[in-house]
């Protein structure tokens, strides 16, 4: 382990030897074999489908983690899945979603996708990547997974078969007794085959795998972006870049003594590669409570008593996970707790205070993306914690504050604290970032540095701020305004869970600022008074929200992003609405869409007695957001 604390400190790493001495395994695989070898008998991985600190919990060492990869790789092989081709895993967390990532690796490309998403965009990432075979979950009583993929593949037809893991196995003996009864019907629609994942298994050897593996640096994942701005991509990942993550985990913080405590779902990359691949080459446990996380029913209510019964040493978390903890008292001994990481989102600096004095741990932020292979950069364990930034890029990651041109030419580098797209560049960055090529185009800027589309500046030490993401700039009459700042004020408010700032649509400067709030659990703060407190807290007039709202709870990604998407679907309803009522017409908007070619789409239904064409169009036309009719009509 290496105890960088200064920008001098991963200086002086890189300069001591080549990135590629860092680690000898090529592959996932090799990593595995690794540190089985070292560690057989550690736990490696715990799970429980129940939250209570006392209910029944199944683990695997790291000799038997490998047996079951071995066993599902060679399935995957047995059923036709060939190097190149792609399995895709719609699972929740479990101890089948790690073993599928690294058999899926071993085999061919895994494509985890996640479970929450519709049945037309699971088949929609189908489709994308070819997914030959897809592992997922057998009909359980209050899951519709079996029964959202079933629909999946029948969009899907180049899936051959589907392997599924039945949850009844992490149950107690006598409701485990009772699944046959319980077990609902799944309506079956599609021409792939329905395979039992561990019977099928287990007709597989687990001592080696019966094929000789491509050991060359290729791409085995892709991943889905879980962003705020959009429609899913799928990036393709390398092995050299997902052990990259691996190293940066086991070289900054974690050795085989370690527990990680991960309520965040290994669909996305930040509890894939920075946790799970950290503990694959450090030896570390990861554990999973809840095949949901922070969403499976009492685990923020048992959270802390869970950290107590696994000794966990580290906490991965997200900001909405943490503002949720801090609702509920700290009821049990966490003084096995050493750090807590936080990604996914820039983390108010209320709820690190908040945090810190209810816990006595310290949180660490850091920053990655899936397009880059997650790890960018952190706030060293042994160094200065800047609250606020997301720390030193890693050891072997460069990183430049640019202006680039729509090709990705370099127009400007900014100079220190100076603010620009984040470009980085290191083992996890591609040139080929999507497998879509058009959407590759001007993503990589010259010298082979991902443009990430985030907004930041480094300071004089090196640290890295994240201002905001370029997408999410509100920009009123051509002014930029950064939503973070109407969201640090509102989260400065005792009552204020949570915000998002968006900018809503406006006749008279394009857009202006909006902002959602979700309040502490009990509280009644009115949005008038929430208004006034943001007003006196916002530096510049032009940020100060024009529109507050209080929502039950704000739209959020899996890993707990705002998901601003909603929040601005939302606004443009509310908005057009209003102006459409004004005017007098009947037409109301029905529905806001997304359109890959021209963002989001407001979609007018005209009336009952209709509404004159020219009377909306007059109307919509003041803003510049795209519309038409409910029946496909363009205006």
């Amino acid at each position: 382990m290496f105890r960088m604390a200064t920008l001098a400190d991963k200086l002086a790493v890189e300069a001591e030897a080549p990135v590629e001495s860092r680690w000898t395994a090529r592959t996932l695989y090799e990593q595995l074999c690794e540190t089985a070898g070292r560690f057989p008998d550690r736990q490696a991985v715990a799970f429980q489908l129940r939250s209570g600190p006392r209910d029944k919990a199944v683990t695997l060492s790291w000799a038997e983690l490998r047996a079951e990869v071995v066993q599902l790789a060679n399935l995957l092989r047995s059923l036709g899945l060939g190097p190149g081709e792609v399995v895709a895993s719609v699972l929740p967390n479990g101890l089948e979603a790690p073993v599928t990532l690294l058999a899926g690796a071993t085999a061919g490309i895994v494509n985890p996708i996640n479970p929450l998403l519709s049945p037309e965009h699971i088949a929609g990432i189908l489709r994308e990547t070819g997914a030959k075979v897809v592992v997922t979950l057998a009909p359980f009583p209050q899951s519709d997974v079996a029964q959202k993929v079933a629909e999946a593949v029948a969009l899907a037809p180049g899936v051959e078969t589907v392997l599924q893991a039945d949850l009844a196995r992490y149950l107690p003996a006598p409701l485990a007794w009772a699944m046959p009864v319980l077990r609902p019907k799944a309506e079956v629609h599609h021409r792939a085959r329905v395979l039992d994942l561990r019977s099928e298994m287990q007709r597989h050897p687990a001592d080696e795998l019966r094929f000789t593996e491509d050991t060359s640096d290729r791409v085995c994942a892709y991943f889905h972006t879980g962003g705020t701005t959009g429609l899913p991509k799928i990036a393709q990942h390398h092995a050299r870049g997902i052990l990259y993550n691996g190293w940066c985990g086991k070289a900054y913080m974690f050795t085989e003594a370690d527990v990680m405590m991960c309520p965040l779902p290994m669909f996305h990359v930040l509890a894939a590669y920075p946790v799970f691949m950290s503990c694959l080459t450090s030896g570390a446990q990861i554990v999973f409570p809840t095949p949901q996380g922070f969403r499976g029913a009492g685990v923020l209510k048992n959270f802390w008593k869970l950290i107590e019964r696994y000794r966990a040493s580290f906490v991965i978390t997200v900001p909405t996970a943490v503002s949720a903890l801090m609702q509920r008292p700290v009821d049990a001994d966490v003084s096995t707790l050493r750090l807590a990481i936080s990604g996914s989102a820039a983390m108010p600096v209320e709820l690190f205070h908040r945090f810190e004095e209810a816990t006595g741990v310290m949180i660490l932020e850091g920053y990655g993306l899936t397009e880059a292979t997650c790890l960018i950069a952190v706030n060293p364990p042994y160094g200065e914690r800047k609250i606020g930034s997301v720390g030193l890029p890693f050891a072997y990651t460069d990183v430049r504050i640019l202006h680039c041109d729509a090709g990705g030419g370099i127009v400007k580098e900014c100079g220190t604290d100076e603010v620009g797209e984040i470009c980085a560049r290191n083992p996890g960055v591609n040139a080929a970032v999507y497998t879509d090529a058009e959407k590759n185009r001007g993503i990589i800027a010259e010298g082979g540095y991902l443009r990430t589309g985030d907004l930041g500046r480094l300071d004089t030490d090196g640290y890295l701020w994240i201002t905001g993401r370029a997408k999410d700039l509100i920009i009123r009459g051509g002014h930029n305004i950064d939503p973070a700042v109407i969201e640090e004020a509102m989260m400065s408010h005792p009552e204020v869970a949570f915000a998002g700032a968006i900018g809503q649509p406006d006749m008279h400067s394009g857009e202006v600022p909006a902002v959602y709030v979700e309040l502490v659990e009990g509280s009644r703060a009115s949005e008038e008074e929430l208004l006034a407190h943001a007003r006196a807290r916002i530096p510049e007039r032009a940020a100060v929200p024009k529109h507050v709202e209080v929502l039950e709870a704000l739209p959020k990604t899996a890993v707990g992003k705002v998901f601003k998407p909603d929040l601005r679907c939302r606004a443009i309803a509310r908005v057009l609405n209003a102006a459409l009522a004004e005017a007098g017409t009947e037409a109301r908007i029905a529905e806001v869409v997304e359109d890959r070619r021209r963002g989001l789409v407001a979609r007018v239904e005209p009336g009952r007695s209709g509404s004159a064409d020219e009377a909306v169009a007059t109307v919509l036309g003041g803003f510049t957001v795209p519309w038409e009719w409910r029946d496909g009509r363009q205006p």
